[in-house]
């Protein structure tokens, strides 16, 4: 089998992102998983066996110091070293604004064809097959690369599964970061955001709000219906230009696109702008007084009826349910 490499991004912290799990899974989809991270010399091989756990069969580690000091070139110049050494037949990138970086530099690097934003991947004969979710989620396509490795970003959340366990045999090698050609990071300043419920990108339940909520105090609706899914909350692009929350929670086209196994859309009318960011979603539910709001066209399942009294009722049984 052809080796797949799987980005891995890790935190300033030192922990795996949520997105290693969906990566190696859609790697073993196409080949052999092997993960791909940048570690500061003696550290890397300490994730082995959580990797391992989530399906890598190798662990290809490139050591520097300049970790966490230089913008990206580090992981950079890890995946180059594993592309050189295992000659993959592709490589996965999550979507995310680390991963957009790091695959766009690595094209230019390998000399590499580029594929952006798939929702999944497969095998035709011996090509990677990249799928896509276009114009606002109105069509579907299919694109490949002709020669030479894949570098394909894949969505948060749009791959389901797990890749088997394995015990992973680590390869640490040194690489080399110049810093006259790095953007240096001067400082960093990690901004803890404390909060019970999961990040909105990547998140495998979604409640958003839209202006049918009416004001921000009327938001909290959102919030109480969330907390009773385990869901993150998110918002329509209008109820983000009305105030009623900040910009970090618009879905959408120019906001997070979100691919979970449950969108719940409260008060959102469904302009394309909104549903491009979410319509991958697994199930859609959708509460909107207006019969005829384009949000019904892609919902699983949908409520004609204000959402002022459909809502506390759906809590009211959610919770009843989980006692």
């Amino acid at each position: 089998m052809s080796n797949i490499l799987a980005f891995i991004e890790v935190s300033s912290t030192g922990e795996i992102r949520k997105s290693a799990g969906m990566l190696l899974a859609a790697a073993a989809k196409l080949g052999t998983p092997v993960a791909v991270l940048a570690a500061a010399p003696g550290t890397g091989s300490a994730l082995a066996e959580q990797l391992g756990s989530l399906g890598a069969a190798q662990v290809f580690v490139g050591e520097s110091d300049k970790v966490g000091s230089t913008l990206a070139t580090p992981q950079v110049e890890a995946l180059t070293a594993a592309a050189s050494a295992l000659e993959p037949a592709a490589v996965l990138v999550a979507n995310s604004i680390e991963g957009r970086e790091v695959a766009g530099r690595l094209a230019v690097r390998l000399g590499a064809g580029l594929v952006i934003d798939a929702v999944d991947v497969s095998l035709d004969a011996d090509r990677v097959v990249a799928t896509h979710s276009v114009f606002g989620g109105g069509y579907t396509v299919d694109s490949t690369v002709e020669g030479g490795p894949a570098i394909v970003t894949v969505r948060l959340g749009s791959i389901e599964g797990q890749a088997p366990a394995a015990a992973a045999s680590v390869t640490a090698v040194p690489v080399t970061v110049d810093e006259a050609t790095s953007a240096v990071i001067d400082s960093v300043n990690d901004v803890v955001v404390v909060s019970a419920r999961p990040e909105l990108r990547g998140a495998t339940r979604v409640v958003s709000g839209g202006r049918g909520l009416a004001s921000k105090e009327n938001f909290v609706l959102v919030e109480q219906l969330a907390d009773a899914l385990g869901a993150a909350v998110g918002a329509s692009r209008a109820a983000v230009d009305a105030g009623y929350v900040p910009q970090t929670y618009q879905v959408g086209q120019t906001g997070i696109t979100v691919s979970p196994q449950l969108y719940v859309a409260l008060g959102i009318s469904g302009a394309i702008q909104h549903r491009a960011g979410m319509q991958t979603a697994k199930t859609i539910v959708a509460i909107n007084k207006d019969a005829d709001a384009p949000i019904f066209d892609i919902a699983d399942f949908g409520i004609v009826g204000d959402v002022f009294t459909v809502v506390p009722q759906l809590i009211a049984v959610i919770e009843e349910r989980t006692k």
